[in-house]
Parts: structure tokens; sequence; C-alpha cells
């Protein structure tokens, strides 16, 4: 069975895996004792780390705040502007109806604190008008938190037509760039981007790392203040001990995606290709996209397939999802494709393919052959 769920994790890239074991085992030392050299490597090698996210996005390394992954992340960008919205009286924020729930949720919670949200919806193919966003900017407005990489249709949005939009306002803009750092690479590298959330898991490091990525404009930091209280490492915003082996892991992961980012993209471009050859013959429907989706995903609908029948006629080829794996425990129609303007019906159709550099090719039109067997069925 081939995994192609690497939208809800990645395998860890056996180099990573080798130097994760390594700090975990051999170099084991807290980054923040000062008396001994197990400290002091450690301390180099999270710096190290630092630089590596940094060079991705080119950004500064003290910029770089570590967290346990995207949704903490999401979570202090969004929470950490309570306090400067209220004193200065900004309290409007914009993002969209296709985003994350780690983003979503914060927003709801932000509303009971007295915070105007609007929410934008995509057309019909998945995308967000960055005139939609900019219809809604008004003096009050705090900040614009949109996603990178959708992580169900895999469609790119427009964050660079944002960011210019954007150019002579105060406003802040955050980006939840959790499918997308890594792999589509020069949108990230805007400098008129605020904050930028990741994590390791989906860039082929373990689970329960990730960042924030909060640049300066200037000499002047984004206004955050933190949602967790402790020791004060990370510059304050983040307390608590850092895993050393998780962020040498992902720094890792970090360089290599920068240096093979053409290599990789190209070996995934041909798994869709080969795939979308195999399914010419079939009766589908692209959720989204196509030609403006990241090359690593592919959500499709057989007409008339409720996917759960589909993904349990492949089981034995194919691990699959039919939506985002924050949300699978109990299936419900998504969030996405509800907005997008699809059917309940429509939505049950839907499965999502997502893979990468290290998936073995799979073996389409074997799998081609099982769904047109349950046309037939």
């Amino acid at each position: 069975m081939i995994y192609l769920d690497c939208n809800s994790t990645t395998p860890i890239d056996p180099r990573v895996a080798e130097i994760v074991q390594k700090y975990l085992i051999e170099e084991f030392g807290n980054a923040g004792s000062r008396t001994h050299e197990y400290g002091n490597n450690a301390k180099v090698a999270v710096q190290k780390a630092r630089e590596q996210i940094a060079s991705v996005v080119q950004c500064k390394r003290e910029e770089v705040i570590w967290t346990s992954g995207a949704t903490e992340s999401n979570n202090i960008a969004l929470q950490g502007l309570i306090e400067y919205g209220n004193k200065n009286n900004k309290r409007h924020i914009i993002s969209t109806t296709i985003e994350h729930k780690s983003i979503l949720e914060p927003l709801k919670y932000l509303e009971k604190k007295g915070f105007e949200i609007s929410l934008i919806s995509p057309d019909e193919t998945g995308k967000i008008k960055s005139c939609d966003i900019l219809n809604e900017l008004r003096e009050d407005t705090l900040l614009i938190s949109m996603m990178h990489i959708n992580n169900e249709t895999g469609v790119k949005q427009p964050i660079a037509q944002v960011a210019k939009d954007l150019l002579n306002s105060q406003v802040f803009f955050h980006i939840d760039a959790a499918q997308g750092f890594g792999k589509d690479i020069e949108a990230l590298q805007n400098q008129r981007i605020d904050m930028i959330s990741i994590s390791g898991h989906k860039l082929y490091s373990p689970k329960g790392i990730g960042a924030l990525i909060a640049r300066r404009r200037g000499f002047d930091k984004v206004p955050l203040t933190p949602i967790v209280y402790g020791g004060g490492q990370e510059r304050g915003l983040r307390s608590g001990t850092l895993p050393v082996h998780l962020i040498v892991g992902f720094g890792l992961s970090a360089q290599l995606a920068l240096k093979e980012n053409d290599k990789r993209d190209e070996y995934c471009q041909k798994i869709k290709d080969a795939a979308l050859k195999a399914f010419s013959e079939l009766d589908y429907k692209i959720n989204g996209i196509l030609n403006d989706t990241i090359s690593s995903t592919l959500n499709i609908s057989f007409s008339g397939l409720d996917s759960e029948a589909v993904m349990l006629s492949l089981k034995d080829l194919l691990a699959v999802s039919n939506g985002s794996a924050c949300t699978s425990q109990n299936y419900a129609p998504s969030h996405v494709l509800k907005a997008m303007g699809y059917s309940d019906e429509e939505c049950q159709e839907s499965l999502r393919f997502s893979w990468s550099y290290l998936t073995e090719k799979p073996n389409w039109e074997a799998v081609a052959l099982r769904i047109k067997d349950l046309f037939y069925s």
C-alpha cells in the first residue's frame, strides 16, 4: 500500500531521522544550560536551525520563534495581538472561509473578546480574490490572516497580490504556510508578510515542532504578547524547554527543501500527470483549479461515487483521505468545498490524494481499474 496522505503528515526524510536521533541520544543537552559543553552544543545547534529556517523565507534568524507546530503559531499570531488591538482601537480582522480550524477557532474566540471578523469566501475554483480582501479594509483593521496553500484542494492563494496591496498600509499580514513552506518558496520571501506559521511534520520532520516567523518592520517588532508564560524562552514569547532534537531536524528539513526544491517539484508533478492520464477515461471532476495547485496534491471527485466506497475499494493499494485530518474523526462535509459552493453530496464524493518526493510512484492504472469497477457495481 502506498501512502498518499502527505497533506496530513509527511514521512520523515531518512537524513532528518538520523540527525534527530543524534540529538535525542548523544547531544541531549538543554539549550538553556550555560555551564557546560552539552548546553553550548545544543544552543549552537538551535541557532543553526534558526538560520536554516530563516534562509527559506529570507528573514533574520532572530525572527524565528520555535513552537510546537502551526496550530500554536497561528494562535500566537492571532491571540498575541489582542492587547495591541484593544489599546489602539483596532478590532477588525480579515480572514477567509477556507482556513484551517487552527485559524477559524481562534477567530471565534477573538469574536467573543469584542473583535469583528470578516470572512471572505473563494470562487468556485477554491481561490480567494485579492480584491475581495482589499475591499474589506477599514481604518480599524488590525490583521489579515490567510493560508498560503489550501490543505484540502492544494490551491495556491494570492498572497503576493495581497502583500502588494498592503504596501502602504500598517495592517499586519499573517500567512498560515503549513502546506507551502519549503515547497512554494518564492511567495513566502515577500518582505511585506509580517508573520508566517509553519510545521515540521508537513516537511519531512517529526511531529511536535514548528515556528512562527515574525518579521520586523525596520526596528519595530510585531507587537505580540505571549499566550503561555514560564521561563521566558524565545524572547519571552513562547516559554518552555526547547526540543533540540526536533528543532535540529526541522532545520535540516528546511535546508534540504531549499536545495532540492526544483527536483522535488518535478517528481511530484510527474506523479500528478500520471494520475490524470490514468483517470482520463473515468467520469471525474477536479475540485480546485488544476493549473494553480501545488504539484503534490489532487482533490478529485468521481461522479456518483461516495468517497468512503472508493477508499474502501483502494485500501490495499493506497492510503488516501477525504478531508482534513484535524476533523476526520467524525466525518462532516468539507467546510472548504462548501465555501466553494459544493453540495453535501458533492463534498461526499471528494477524495484528496497527496504525495511527496519520498513517495513510490503508484500504479495508477490499477487504481483506475478499481474505480472503474465501482461505476458498474
